[in-house]
């Protein structure tokens, strides 16, 4: 009888569906929205492209949107306007996805690598203060999970030494830091549309700003430097064009930007699920001493892009990631700090290689399945699988 228990715990065990980490929703109208744009005469550099921006940008709270080709693409933009280059530094958080960095490296500059706040795992103002020097261009700030940064700190400090204030806003499309929207407030707002981020593209990201200097360079930077696209020259009559600086194809596609457009349209109501995820989470995790969710600021709208926890130091880190993968539960880890990857280790300075508070929540981090997707059964079962995994149970 315990034998006939066992193998039916385990068929139980296989038959449960893998919630992942994150998913991208496809309804019906994403679909007719894009066979729509396979129909027409423009599939790249057509009219889709420019209603996309003006969404995007209109719904960020900037004038100006740049398209291009993913999030990594739009930072890199986004350092090339301000002329980021060779002698330059630019400050950004040990805890993010590479890509942070890799645009200033791109450029010839360098990242300058700081600690993080341990309890939000945000930029900490007090280091990027401490490590301006006369070679600061920019401040990259990071929303990680979908929390916006201190940008009233980072203003401040952005304007008393003169530099940009780049916003890495690719985890919080929708948030708000004191009743404003992030890119109101920082020289360039930089989004992702990978499929696990608030809205999909396919791949795609686009950089919002107020300044039309800049959304210009973008435009020049993601077609080569050429100063007119294909759509431009069509309407113009003309075959002629320049290069006027060099830059790369970073252009989106009509397709991915019809897609992003019918995706925009149920953002409202993705960003209200993903809140009423993450209050189910936080509620059921009280019961979990072991376990500790991000803090989350009062004067913030958190855009839920993921829903980070910390474990006790006392918890085996790995061995509750493998037991919540062998029931199915995607969780993940976000992100290795910046300074420990092997390719920054070898060219930072001996004293970016000791981030204090990066290295300790790197080695607690758990990230749980967060997207709009989720039903409150999911949620509860990730709850009990994590509560069984921190116990040793599963």
């Amino acid at each position: 009888m315990g034998k006939d228990a066992d193998i039916a715990r385990r068929i139980q065990q296989i038959s449960l569906p893998f919630i992942p980490y994150g998913r991208q929703q496809i309804g019906e109208d994403d679909i007719e929205a894009v066979v729509e744009v396979l129909r027409s005469d423009w599939l790249t550099t057509g009219p889709q492209v420019a209603r996309f921006e003006e969404a995007v940008a209109a719904f960020a709270g900037g004038r100006h949107g740049v398209a291009v080709s993913s999030g990594t693409a739009a930072l890199h933009a986004a350092m090339h306007a301000i002329a980021v280059g060779p002698g330059d530094e630019v400050i950004v958080p040990a805890i993010t996805f590479v890509a942070t960095a890799n645009c200033a490296a791109y450029l010839g500059a360098t990242p300058v690598i700081v600690d993080v706040d341990p309890a939000t795992l945000l930029i900490d103002p007090e280091q990027v203060r401490q490590h301006i020097t006369p070679r600061t261009r920019a401040i990259i700030a990071v929303d990680y999970a979908g929390q916006p940064c201190d940008y009233a700190s980072l203003r401040q400090i952005a304007d008393e030494h003169n530099l940009y204030l780049v916003a890495d806003s690719c985890h919080s499309l929708g948030a708000e830091y004191r009743g404003r929207r992030v890119a109101e407030i920082a020289d360039l707002t930089v989004f992702s549309f990978h499929p696990v981020k608030h809205i999909t593209t396919g791949e795609g990201g686009m950089v919002v700003t107020n300044t039309a200097e800049l959304a210009e360079r973008m435009r020049r930077f993601r077609n080569h430097g050429i100063s007119t696209d294909h759509r431009q020259r069509e309407s113009l009559a003309t075959w002629f064009y320049e290069m006027t600086e060099l830059g790369f194809n970073y252009r989106i596609s009509d397709i991915g930007c019809a897609l992003g457009l019918s995706q925009l349209k149920k953002l409202p109501d993705w960003l209200a699920r993903r809140r009423e995820i993450a209050a189910l989470y936080t509620a059921a995790l009280q019961n979990i001493a072991e376990v500790q969710p991000l803090h989350a600021a009062g004067d913030v709208m958190h855009a839920w892009h993921l829903y980070v926890v910390r474990l006790a130091a006392s918890v085996d880190r790995a061995a509750v990631f493998q037991r919540m993968r062998a029931k199915n539960i995607g969780v993940n880890v976000h992100y290795l700090p910046l300074h420990l990857h092997p390719y920054y280790r070898q060219r930072v300075s001996p004293a970016v290689l000791q981030l204090p508070a990066a290295e300790a929540a790197y080695g607690q981090i758990l990230s749980l399945p967060m997207h709009a997707g989720l039903t409150d059964d999911d949620v509860m079962r990730v709850v009990s699988t994590l509560w069984q995994a921190v116990a040793g149970a599963c």
